[in-house]
């Protein structure tokens, strides 16, 4: 059998994972705190037919080799953090980070981080994601408040209409050594893993951590214009590789066509 079948078809499968993650991006292009992802790859294994370096009968040495790929595999699909757009709504209790960190919520009893700072009150006042995860520390708005100010240094306070502070905490956001090792479980929501390190807290603008900005939601990271153009890429790539197959098989029936 024609080795060109098996490795086309590894990059034929590449390539949908390629178009899969972009299409990923895509898709939560307009998710607040979302960062993108790449499919990355790497080489399979080589046939060695002849050793570079080896004495011909001759006493020399040859140059290169013969080695024949086996095609390519994933090797990792990366999730970059880089900074996204700030989006104004004018919603007190929308928060942006400005540089590196993660806000702390509770996840069912796990902890669990997210950049996603559109917060909601829920039927007790307490400072929720949309799914009803709690912030932490917990931060509950008295009925009689009516105003709530977040300080660019993670000062959270519910004010009465004389401006006197009815209740008040400090944020504090949670960085990691190796944010892309953080295992993603939907819902605008990470996990710290062994790869990520384990979370440090941080007072908002103080050793690299990031500020905050009331008012502001951080949009997605993923960039229109890159992902569409990986995806003629991706595409164009996914085509030649059948074109591989589809000539390999027209090799194969032209070499069965002769014993004829």
């Amino acid at each position: 059998m024609m080795r060109s079948l098996w490795t086309a078809a590894t990059g034929m499968v590449a390539q949908q994972m390629n178009i899969d993650t972009i299409s990923n991006n895509l898709a939560n292009v307009n998710t607040i705190g979302f960062k993108k992802s790449r499919a990355e790859f790497e080489d399979l294994m080589y046939q060695t037919m002849k050793i570079a370096g080896t004495r011909t009968e001759g006493g020399n040495v040859t140059p290169v080799g013969i080695q024949m790929g086996m095609g390519v595999r994933p090797m990792t699909v990366h999730k970059f953090f880089t900074q996204g757009d700030f989006q104004n709504t004018s919603n007190p209790l929308d928060i942006a980070i400005e540089g590196d960190g993660f806000f702390l919520v509770d996840f069912n009893g796990t902890e669990a981080f997210t950049r996603a700072g559109a917060f909601k009150l829920d039927n007790e006042g307490r400072m929720v994601t949309a799914n009803g995860y709690l912030l932490q520390p917990e931060f509950t708005v008295p009925p009689e408040t009516v105003n709530v100010v977040i300080s660019e240094q993670g000062h959270l306070a519910a004010l009465d209409r004389q401006g006197n502070e009815l209740s008040s905490t400090d944020l504090q956001l949670y960085t990691f050594q190796n944010n892309a090792g953080l295992n993603a479980i939907g819902r605008n929501l990470f996990i710290e893993t062994e790869a990520s390190g384990p979370a440090t807290a941080g007072t908002p603008g103080e050793e690299n951590v990031g500020t905050l900005a009331q008012g502001f939601l951080e949009g997605s990271n993923v960039e229109l214009v890159d992902e569409m153009v990986g995806m003629i890429i991706g595409q164009r790539a996914f085509e030649v590789n059948s074109k591989a197959i589809s000539t390999s098989d027209t090799m194969l029936q032209t070499a069965i066509n002769v014993k004829r």
